[in-house]
């Protein structure tokens, strides 16, 4: 009996922080379908009013053709998937090498590649900016997608313990057949590493869609400009348009929910730290 209660506590503290959580997407989400009258109405009603209306995704239509808001959704597709591919691909690379090919210095190698994880963008963003417009780079994509492409701290290090998990038995056996260092890692450790490489994508996904200060900085063409660039200029010094705002939000992480519930298996089993039982 006592379990029981126990348990009916803990859930009910679970959903407690679970509908606290959720609650700032619940007002974006009722926000995107009101009125703009509505917004500072006192007090403040949780009525959605635009359902009630004979248009009530009018928000919505406004905010993709209006505004173009489809462009900077295709724009942030192919900067994030691109970013998060190159992190894919590097950190496998750098991941395997500091796991399973040992060289002297490596650890202290390893050591600066993670500190670079502290360092916010903010600070190494004028250094980068000079090289940007030194290459002719600025008001293009290369700039949102080369530093996040070869920069992976993190998903470094997540696959260099990964990669350690893994038994050493498969590489002396490939090796025994004849298979080369590059062909070890390719048919052997990396179809096993699925589920890392899955949570990197993932996480390096999300941190690019949401990148800010970089389309800030060197987008300066609208046809360009990424969602949360194109979110920002809905903001302007006289006017906000914040029902079309929340509207273009809701879209905004619609691919990130739809990308995380695909992935979650391997992401989940990525953060577990893989390895064979």
């Amino acid at each position: 009996m006592n379990r029981n209660r126990t348990l009916i506590a803990l859930y009910c503290l679970l959903g407690a922080y679970a509908l606290i959580t959720l609650s700032p997407f619940i007002w974006m989400l009722i926000t995107s379908f009101k009125e703009p009258a509505d917004l500072f109405r006192l007090p403040p009603s949780l009525m959605p009013t635009k359902l009630l209306t004979d248009d009530p995704l009018s928000n919505y239509r406004s905010v993709l053709t209006e505004r173009d808001f489809s462009t900077f959704f295709i724009n942030s597709v192919i900067v994030s998937g691109s970013a998060a591919i190159g992190q894919v691909i590097t950190c496998s690379l750098a991941g395997y090498a500091f796991a399973k090919l040992p060289f002297r210095g490596s650890n202290a190698l390893f050591a600066v590649v993670l500190i670079t994880s502290f360092v916010p963008n903010e600070v190494t963003i004028i250094p980068e900016y000079l090289l940007m417009r030194e290459l002719g780079w600025i008001d293009t994509f290369l700039p949102l997608i080369v530093p996040s492409f070869l920069v992976g701290s993190f998903g470094t290090f997540m696959l260099r313990e990964y990669f350690g998990a893994l038994p050493n038995d498969y590489a002396e056996a490939a090796r025994m057949d004849g298979a080369g260092g590059f062909r070890i890692f390719r048919n052997i450790y990396l179809p096993l590493a699925v589920p890392g490489l899955i949570s990197v994508f993932v996480v390096a996904f999300i941190n690019n869609w949401d990148e800010l200060l970089r389309p800030i900085l060197y987008l300066n063409s609208p046809k360009l400009y990424t969602v949360p660039r194109g979110l920002v200029s809905l903001v302007s010094e006289y006017e906000a348009q914040w029902t079309v705002f929340m509207a273009g939000s809701v879209i905004s992480i619609l691919p990130l929910v739809a990308i995380y519930i695909l992935g979650q298996r391997y992401v989940i089993q990525g953060f577990a730290g893989g390895g064979i039982k």
